[in-house]
């Protein structure tokens, strides 16, 4: 049977640390636990589960700390956790039945990441996959019975084990601090860390970040440095960025630009209807949040896709004393939350 070393960085987390390594009890031959700055009882908690608990002097990078705990890690594969998961008894037999029959030139395996929805994070779907389990020594092996060459991309296992996300809250404060350092550091970011800082700033951003990230992303997209989904991406940032500052003129010309194409984004048409039910122009705004909803396809956020916009066009046609319509498209918002576990 495969050994396990469960590898965890925590900061904070004495309000969910015990139900996390709970969950995990029987699975795992070995607990690491890398504390990068606790001042509450983080540590105590972990010492009441592992005598492994390390200190990480925090340096704005998660990839650091996880390699520091990746490093202490002695056994056959390496399980990521994070405190806020949970894993419950159906998926712990799984991942225990999973590890004594694992072909040893697996070198990663996939897990479902399941609730995401539910407690408003930045992504998309509420189930996923997600790398979790990875061999913690490579072997190199060549390949192909001629003109051979040594095997360079991963075996990855997409197993059926479901991991439930359970945040007590987010941490996109502490995110947007990280990309402004990283933009400071490097003058600029990745393209998937542009995708993630825009998802954050959309969905759970205040006025200060969105006009923050507008700046950063009108910059980028003024020089050149967006290509294709990027754009659209900007445009809605930038978009919502004159909607709440009242710019007329930045909300429009973000939003003629990005229905320009034929492609609208469904943010931009989710910022127009939010625009005209300010100015109580509730025909218009239906309008809006019906193309939002039927027209386009999201780029940020699938609540602008699907509640958020229900919600509205239900209030529109409130406004307007249409009942039925009103009573329809609440039937339809209730449903996306019964779709996205949210009741």
């Amino acid at each position: 049977m495969a050994t396990v070393s469960v590898a965890m960085i925590v900061k904070n987390e004495e309000k969910i640390l015990d139900r996390c390594l709970d969950s995990l009890q029987g699975i795992y031959d070995e607990l690491i636990i890398v504390d990068t700055g606790s001042v509450d009882n983080t540590k105590d908690i972990a010492h009441k589960y592992t005598d492994k608990v390390y200190d990480f002097e925090w340096c704005d990078d998660f990839s650091a700390a996880r390699n520091y705990a990746f490093s202490k890690c002695t056994m056959d594969y390496i399980y990521t956790a994070d405190a806020d998961e949970v894993l419950d008894q159906e998926n712990r037999v799984k991942f225990v039945n999973l590890m004594s029959v694992i072909d040893p030139e697996i070198e990663i395996v996939q897990m479902y990441y399941d609730n995401q929805l539910e407690h408003g994070t930045v992504y998309n779907f509420n189930k996923e996959y997600r790398a979790k389990l990875y061999k913690r020594e490579r072997h190199f092996t060549f390949i192909e019975p001629v003109h051979e060459m040594v095997r360079l991309e991963p075996l990855v296992f997409d197993s059926d084990i479901a991991i439930k996300h359970m945040p007590l809250s987010l941490h996109s404060k502490r995110d947007f601090s990280i990309y402004k350092k990283e933009i400071e550091r490097n003058g600029n970011l990745s393209k998937r860390l542009r995708a993630m800082y825009a998802r954050e700033l959309y969905v759970s951003g205040d006025d200060e970040d969105i006009n923050e990230g507008a700046a950063y992303f009108y910059d980028a997209l003024m020089n050149g440095a967006l290509k294709d989904d990027e754009i659209k991406m900007a445009e809605s940032i930038i978009a919502k960025s004159g909607r709440i500052n009242n710019d007329l003129v930045k909300l429009m010309t973000m939003s003629l630009h990005n229905v320009a194409d034929g492609k609208a984004s469904s943010e931009v048409c989710y910022e127009l209807g939010l625009y005209y039910m300010s100015i109580s122009d509730y025909n218009e705004a239906f309008l809006w949040f019906y193309n939002a909803v039927y027209e386009t396809e999201p780029e940020l956020s699938i609540h602008v896709h699907t509640d958020w916009s229900l919600k509205n066009m239900a209030d529109c046609m409130k406004e307007l004393n249409d009942i039925d319509s009103y009573n329809q498209y609440m039937a339809l918002y209730d449903e996306a939350l019964k779709d996205q576990g949210e009741y």
